[in-house]
């Protein structure tokens, strides 16, 4: 068992495995992936082929947080679905194994895109890519969270005040540094938040680019990924997360768009992106659109905190943590900024 650090134990992994994943042979050796700054996240190779590993970080942690136990759940109603996601195939509750709770599930050799530009591509297959995307969000908008039996996955009321109640209360508990910005929106947003319209859609809670897994060489997503922060909510929240990208600026630890010729490059405009998503799912986008864009930068800037806090107490699971939770106070003016 390590408690201390993100490296697993190899041979307990395989002994533990061994016993409780059909199938499963060992030996293994394990290697932690790129990203996954919440909840590490592991390849393993082993003589019965490859597997991904997800954990919750060791040392102290913010209550509610790294869920990984929900993460196997949504996953295992969502597999077989028109949702694409890999195939679960073990919890482990037992923090003595490698030191925290932890799941196994199929690993998917696909593309993982971190620069939402798509540099690589042409005009053509960037406009294929961002299409697959929108079809992939109006699929998972669209599960019957009754027939998949989520209907308990997340509280009811307005998800937007909840959400702002949550993610400030989630800063407050990671604050290192005071953010006049930050607490601007802590005071407007629940002032500007609109009445509950009554829609509730499963949303995954971190819909961006480097969370969805692409087939090999096509436009088509192989796998939605990360879900740790996925709910019962309103679907609109998912789509002003992924238009963060268009104002995000070229930041090695969020890429965005901003400053870019998108329309050179073959990218969506976010008012073709908000049409074409309307087209898709039937839904209506709000007048206060803006409210939804500044709600999504302050949840970011909540989640960067959390990293930075992390990053200070010498748990965060990623090199890039310190630098993502430099961002906090940029992402919060920017909330504010479309706001006006």
């Amino acid at each position: 068992m390590n408690t201390t650090t993100l490296d697993l134990d190899d041979e307990i992994l395989a002994i533990y495995l061994a016993k409780h994943l059909d199938g499963f042979c060992g030996p293994l050796t394990s290697k932690k992936f790129k990203g996954g700054q919440s909840n590490p996240t592991y390849l393993l190779e082993a003589k019965s082929g490859n597997y991904v590993l997800r954990r919750k970080p060791p040392g102290k942690l913010l209550a509610s947080a790294h869920a990984v136990d929900r993460e196997f759940r949504v996953l295992t109603a969502l597999h077989g679905s028109k949702v694409p996601v890999a195939k679960p195939y073990h919890l482990c509750k037992d923090d003595s194994v490698i030191g925290s709770m932890f799941y196994v599930m199929e690993y998917i050799n696909g593309d993982i895109f971190w620069d939402p530009s798509f540099p690589d591509f042409t005009p053509a297959q960037r406009g294929d890519y961002y299409e697959a995307i929108l079809q992939t969000m109006a699929a998972l908008h669209s599960v019957d969270i009754e027939t998949a039996g989520l209907a308990d996955y997340g509280k009811p009321g307005n998800y937007f005040a909840r959400q702002i109640s949550r993610w400030s209360e989630q800063y407050r508990a990671a604050e290192t540094d005071d953010i006049e910005a930050m607490n601007a929106l802590i005071e407007m947003l629940p002032l500007r938040c609109p009445d509950d319209d009554g829609s509730v859609a499963l949303v995954h809670g971190d819909f961006r680019i480097d969370n969805l897994m692409f087939a090999k060489g096509k436009a088509k997503i192989a796998a939605i990924v990360d879900w740790e922060l996925s709910t019962l909510g309103h679907p609109l929240a998912d789509l002003g997360y992924f238009c963060m990208a268009l104002r995000l600026p070229r930041n090695p630890a969020l890429p965005g768009l901003a400053g870019m010729n998108r329309k050179e490059l073959g990218i969506p405009s976010e008012e073709k992106i908000l049409a074409r998503y309307a087209e898709l799912t039937g839904r209506e986008i709000p007048e206060d659109w803006p409210f939804v864009l500044a709600f999504c930068f302050f949840r970011l800037a909540a989640i960067a905190q959390g990293v930075a806090k992390r990053a200070q107490q010498g748990n965060a699971s990623n090199e890039q943590a310190a630098q993502a939770g430099q961002m906090t106070a940029l992402l919060a003016q920017m909330g504010l900024k479309v706001l006006d």
